[in-house]
């Protein structure tokens, strides 16, 4: 089986590889990234929800003949009314800059008492088939956000994120852990059931 990740993330790259590998342990599993394919355009992300923009990077993928999923993901905060939601890689003004995203978060929430510092990683995740035809699962992991960055491991807000199943943060829990647990671990296997489901019919 192969199939585009319509990212050159490698961290996520990483984590997808190893996850669908799980997921579907009897197949041959290839994951290739945009590069991979020789894919370097710009995909404007102008949707209004994690479904949306994950469905508009995968259908310009499928179009050229792939498999494609997409994910889109986000950090949503009760005491920031879901910000910075579909906009959490862009938080802080330009794209993929992790230590200005969780400089601002941190200062957004300086005021904000432990108790009200709720939130949770939303990961929504769209298969298109080369003919087509799509669908979509989503995910969440609930969390708190700690005053301080804790933890060297996982990318974007994980050394903020505070999951109650391990007492530690997303950034200081091993891959296999946070996979176990995450947004995106979720949303994949939920991918990978449906994808199942929906295969096996026809």
């Amino acid at each position: 089986m192969k199939l585009v990740f319509a990212s050159n993330n490698q961290g996520k790259i990483r984590e997808v590889t190893k996850i669908l590998a799980e997921c579907f342990a009897e197949d041959d599993i290839t994951v290739l990234s945009l590069r991979d394919i020789g894919f370097f355009d710009d995909i404007v992300e102008d949707g209004t929800t994690f479904e949306e923009n994950a469905l508009i990077k995968a259908r310009t993928v499928a179009k050229l003949g792939y498999l494609c999923i997409a994910d889109d993901s986000g950090l949503e905060v009760d005491a920031l009314d879901g910000a910075p939601g579909i906009y959490s890689a862009r938080y802080s003004g330009g794209h993929g800059n992790d230590a200005d995203n969780n400089r601002l978060l941190l200062e957004n929430m300086k005021d904000v008492p432990p108790e009200k510092r709720t939130a949770r990683f939303t990961c929504a995740i769209a298969c298109v088939f080369p003919e087509g035809d799509a669908f979509t699962v989503r995910a969440s992991c609930e969390g708190t956000l700690l005053y301080k960055e804790e933890g060297s491991g996982g990318f974007g807000y994980d050394p903020l994120f505070y999951v109650e199943e391990y007492g530690k943060t997303l950034a200081s829990v091993t891959p296999e852990e946070k996979n176990a647990i995450s947004h995106r671990g979720k949303a994949l296997r939920a991918f990978a059931a449906e994808y199942k489901r929906r295969t096996e019919k026809n």
